[in-house]
């Protein structure tokens, strides 16, 4: 009985990857609004620039719910250490550059959006 709860505890990791993924989600979030408040704010942004600086806050609130539910699903699935590190590192690295190059991508709309708007 007791090789029973052992071999079940060897396979699940304990939530390990989904608490640290949820961890880099939050960190990463709290740099993609900064970078965004901050090139909005600098570009002399209008109300439609802010307004859609709340949706891409939301959109990306959104997509990292689902990223963080989906190591909680793959913590539970059993997979090796080896083949979850993988994973792990991937996505951490998509989330960190998806993070800050979709803030920067504010600066050519606000530049664009100034030309036409003045």
């Amino acid at each position: 009985m007791a090789t029973l709860f052992k071999n079940a505890s060897a396979q699940n990791h304990g939530g390990r990857y989904a608490k640290r993924m949820s961890s880099h989600l939050a960190t990463a979030l709290v740099v993609f609004c900064l970078l965004q408040i901050g090139i909005v704010a600098r570009m002399g942004g209008s109300l439609l620039l802010h307004l859609a600086l709340i949706v891409a806050i939301g959109g990306f609130g959104v997509a990292a719910r689902r990223l963080e539910r989906r190591w909680e699903i793959l913590d539970d699935s059993g997979l090796s250490t080896s083949g979850l590190d993988l994973r792990f590192r991937r996505d951490v690295a998509q989330v960190w550059l998806a993070s800050i190059a979709s803030s920067l991508l504010w600066i050519p709309v606000a530049i664009i959006f100034r030309f036409l708007f003045g």
